[in-house]
């Protein structure tokens, strides 16, 4: 996630132009302004991360001090601020789905090379044995038969969302039947892959194949790449000030009878 501060009114500790980095972890390399305005930085730029979407943050303090409305921008009140206000636009940068290709045959080399030609991360491998499947988040089996259920398999055990065989509607069902496969597995193994558009060709065939994954990553069923997805975070209220702030080995924190507080900066949990 790239934040960039478009507008800043005084008194801020930063200036347009100014920019950071903020990672799917919450850390932020870089400036966009003080321990308060980074902690609703943080917060929405993970929101955004998960959503894919780019938004403008306004930051502003609780006397609502005088600033410019903005349609369609994001406000966060912060009860941090000693005054002023930002404007920070968030840009997320998330890599493509990468789509695995498996297979020797013409189908496949096609596939690997429209995949590119897309911007789609691509991956290729004769067979999935020699394959990593740690962060594909689609897996198109052109084999033509060799090994389909094992690798089949393979896939769905590692989470792979969308499972691609390039069969006919016969045999395709035959392997998916012999394999005895449960209704939410049997859902993500697509069998003939690709969208009806007649295809004839090795590259026509690969053309509706990368049709089917397009189509299931716009619509929300392919899912991002998933070595990019955020961290898990926890939030929690700080006790002095109300702000929400993610728990992170940098926030401030404190122990209280036994009770786990954590704080927007170091200011509220000394006060």
């Amino acid at each position: 996630m790239h934040a960039t501060v478009v507008r800043a009114q005084s008194p801020t500790s930063s200036r347009p132009g100014d920019d950071a980095i903020i990672l799917g972890d919450g850390s932020i390399e870089g400036f966009v302004g003080g321990q308060c305005a980074e902690e609703s930085v943080r917060r929405a730029a993970l929101n955004a991360l998960e959503s894919g979407e780019s938004l403008l943050l306004r930051v502003l303090p609780e006397s609502d001090a005088e600033f410019p409305n903005v349609p369609g921008a994001q406000v966060a009140v912060n009860p941090c601020l000693s005054g002023g206000a930002l404007e920070i636009f968030l840009e997320p940068h998330v890599p493509m789905p990468l789509v695995l290709v498996v297979g020797s045959t013409p189908i496949a080399a096609a596939l690997a090379r429209i995949t590119e030609a897309v911007h789609y991360r691509s991956a290729a491998a004769s067979s999935l044995g020699e394959a990593d499947l740690a962060d594909a988040s689609a897996v198109i089996l052109a084999t033509h038969g060799h090994d389909e259920p094992e690798a089949i398999r393979a896939a769905l055990d590692a989470g792979v969302t969308f499972i691609g065989l390039v069969a006919s509607a016969k045999r395709g069902g035959a392997v998916l039947d012999a394999m005895d496969l449960h209704g939410e597995e049997r859902a993500r193994v697509h069998t003939p892959v690709g969208v009806e558009i007649g295809a004839k060709t090795p590259e026509e065939i690969a053309l509706s194949i990368m049709g089917s994954v397009v189509e299931a990553y716009r619509s929300g069923g392919l899912g991002a790449d998933r070595s990019a997805v955020p961290t898990v975070v926890r939030e929690a209220i700080d006790p002095v000030c109300g702000m929400t702030v993610i728990v992170r080995p940098e926030t401030p924190h404190k122990v209280v009878d036994g009770v786990d507080y954590w704080y927007c900066c170091t200011g509220c949990r000394d006060r």
